[in-house]
C-alpha cells in the first residue's frame, strides 16, 4: 500500500476520533423504492457520552414554534433521564455508541488492507490539489466480519489532498453481488457509495456529505431498493454542560 495512503488512513482515524467533541447540523434524505423523499434536518449534540438529535427542520422548512418548544421539552426531559441514569445504564447506552464507533474505525482498517491502490494523476477538488488513487479488490483478502465483507465485491477512486494527506473525496461502487446475510441478503452491482470531507477547524477535517444508494434484495426477491443522502456542516467544539443545554 502507498505511502501516502497509509498516512491519510491514520489522519481520517485521528480525525474521527475528534468528532464527538463537536455538535453539528445534519441533513437526510432518505427514499426507498422510489418514493418521495424525507428531508429532515438535525442538530446532533453529545449529552454525558452519546449523541442526541434533535429536529430543526422538515423539507428544509424550520419547524414551526409550538414543534420547537415540542424539542426543547424532549431535549430536557432527554438530559434528566441521562443526568438519572444508574451506572449500568449509562455504561450500555455509552458502550452502544462506542460500538457504533468501533465499527466505523474497523471499515477503515479494512478499507486499507482490502484493496490494491494504484496511482492515477492528480486533480483539483473544491480547490484541493489531490493525488488521485484507483482502489481495486486485493486477491485472497479475506473480509474479518460481516461488515466488512461488502469489501471484496467493490472499487473505488480516493482523493487524497496533497498538503495535508487528507481525504478529500471517496467513490465507491459494488461491482459483483455480495451476500451479507447468506441468502437472506445480497447487495447488488450499482450500489454506490460517495463520501466528501472538508477541514472544519485547521488541520482537523470532518465528513460533509455521505451519499448511499443501494441496489438490494431481501430473500431473493423483495427489493430494497433505497437513497440516503446527508450533508453535515456548522461544526462547533461542544463547549456546553447539559445544565446549559437545558437552559438554551
Amino acid at each position: 500500500m502507498p505511502e501516502i495512503i497509509r498516512r491519510s488512513v491514520e489522519n481520517v482515524q485521528a480525525d474521527w476520533s475528534q468528532a464527538p467533541k463537536y455538535s453539528f447540523v445534519e441533513r437526510d434524505v432518505e427514499s426507498k423504492r422510489r418514493s418521495k423523499p424525507a428531508i429532515r434536518s438535525y442538530e446532533e449534540i453529545m449529552i454525558d457520552g452519546s449523541p442526541y438529535r434533535r429536529l430543526i427542520a422538515v423539507d428544509d422548512e424550520p419547524i414551526s414554534p409550538g414543534e420547537q418548544a415540542e424539542e426543547e421539552r424532549k431535549l430536557r426531559t432527554e438530559i434528566q433521564k441521562r443526568q438519572n441514569e444508574s451506572d449500568r445504564e449509562r455504561s450500555k447506552r455509552v458502550e452502544r455508541y462506542l460500538r457504533e464507533r468501533h465499527q466505523d474505525h474497523a471499515m477503515l482498517d479494512a478499507l486499507a488492507n482490502a484493496f490494491d491502490f494504484q496511482a492515477a494523476g492528480h486533480e483539483i477538488v473544491d480547490g484541493h490539489d489531490c493525488w488521485v488513487f484507483d482502489a481495486t479488490p486485493k486477491p485472497g483478502y479475506k473480509p474479518a466480519n460481516r461488515e466488512t465483507k461488502v469489501l471484496i465485491g467493490m472499487k473505488g477512486r480516493l482523493w487524497v489532498d496533497k498538503s495535508s494527506d487528507q481525504w478529500v473525496k471517496v467513490e465507491a461502487e459494488v461491482i459483483k453481488p455480495v451476500s451479507l446475510f447468506g441468502f437472506v441478503a445480497r447487495i447488488g452491482p450499482g450500489t454506490r457509495f460517495l463520501l466528501e470531507q472538508a477541514p472544519v477547524a485547521g488541520n482537523l477535517w470532518l465528513p460533509k456529505h455521505f451519499s448511499m444508494r443501494v441496489n438490494a434484495s431481501v430473500l431473493g426477491f423483495i427489493n430494497e431498493d433505497s437513497v440516503d443522502d446527508e450533508t453535515y456542516r456548522d461544526y462547533q467544539p461542544m463547549s456546553r454542560t447539559s445544565a446549559e443545554l437545558q437552559t438554551h
